[in-house]
């Protein structure tokens, strides 16, 4: 447990990025002091268009006392000096390299980034900080395509699952073995384990947050990473979307950025130690492709514009949305507060916003 007597000192990697600025925000407001660590290397993964230098210049304007480390999580001595000196009263993980098809093309990138990176911060913090809450952004990918053997159903807008086993979603005990991954994904189930394993070994309280569709309104979205974002903005300007098969029918869950930042928060209330949550919308919040053009056209007020590709994306799911019953028993307090609907309209304002 935090103790509220004491300062308290969030360190957020990927502090620039969509969940890490949202965590940055919510702690702030809370009255933690927070450190950003981030070096923009998401607009060296993906060119100018993931630039995010501009959240990094809205946190140092709007949020007092927010400190910026420009620092790579792969410098082992840099990131060590850092958790010394900041000695930080909770961490939250949230820099990576993001994109499953960008990955083959960098892969000791990816997975210095990834993995080493990982291990970089959390053997920092067990000689540092060893008693600081520690929350990793995971991914869904660690199931690597191993969904996809779940027998499903062809619906007009949609598949879904027909296996009553899995019609609230994937549970946390789905294996993660003997799939297809992208080496993006096996990057992340690199890390996914060795954050477990410091909980489990060491005892260091922490969690691997099992992402789905992780969306908000400042997300700078890519073709290649944010697929609401990226979709939306291709809304407004007009601009051709790829749908990549499956009949444009494949299923996501898409979680706020802010409920991701709530949830972060009640775990670093009453941590546990080695735990995981596939933190997602859950089937409420899901939708297939061809059902968030309807919803963002519906926003916007403009028709997709879009093509259809048959070659799916390697590793791909055809369904995926989460279970959410692990993550509301472990903390009733919390749930989703954000619908689909709203989080576009949020999404669609916010990209008018930044072009006007």
């Amino acid at each position: 447990m935090v103790d509220p007597l004491m300062a308290k000192v969030l360190l957020v990697t990927g502090s620039s990025g969509l969940i890490g600025s949202e965590v940055c925000v919510y702690f702030a407001r809370e009255g933690w002091q927070v450190h950003g660590v981030d070096n923009n290397q998401r607009a060296v993964f993906f060119g100018p268009q993931g630039d995010t230098r501009w959240n990094q210049a809205r946190l140092s304007r709007e949020l007092p006392g927010f400190t910026h480390h420009e620092l790579d999580i792969r410098d082992r001595a840099g990131v060590l000096a850092l958790v010394k000196a900041v000695r930080p009263t909770a961490v939250v993980h949230t820099a990576a390299q993001p994109s499953h098809d960008r990955a083959a093309a960098i892969p000791f990138d990816d997975f210095d980034t990834n993995a080493v990176g990982t291990l970089n911060l959390l053997e920092a913090v067990r000689q540092a900080a060893p008693e600081a809450p520690f929350a990793h952004m995971s991914t869904n990918k660690v199931y690597g395509d191993a969904p996809n053997r779940i027998a499903l159903q062809e619906l007009p807008t949609r598949w879904d699952y027909a296996d009553d086993a899995y019609a609230g979603g994937i549970p946390e005990t789905f294996t993660i073995d003997q799939s297809k991954h992208s080496l993006f994904g096996a990057s992340k189930v690199a890390a996914d384990v060795m954050v477990q394993e410091y909980g489990r070994y060491f005892g260091l309280p922490s969690c691997c947050l099992r992402g789905g569709c992780l969306t908000g309104p400042n997300h700078s979205g890519v073709e290649l990473h944010g697929f609401l974002s990226y979709l939306v903005k291709c809304n407004l300007e007009g601009k051709e979307y790829k749908v990549f098969g499956y009949k444009g029918k494949q299923v996501r869950d898409n979680i706020h950025s802010l409920d991701v930042a709530r949830f972060i928060a009640a775990f670093v209330a009453a941590p546990r130690a080695g735990e995981v949550y596939n933190l997602g919308g859950g089937k409420a919040n899901s939708a297939s492709i061809l059902e968030a053009f309807e919803i963002a056209a519906r926003c916007s007020g403009r028709a997709q514009v879009y093509s259809y590709q048959e070659q799916n994306r390697i590793g791909d799911h055809i369904c995926y949305y989460s279970d959410l019953s692990k993550m509301r028993a472990h903390y009733p307090q919390w749930d989703i507060s954000q619908t689909l609907e709203d989080t576009i309209r949020q999404i669609v304002a916010a990209w008018k916003a930044r072009s006007a």
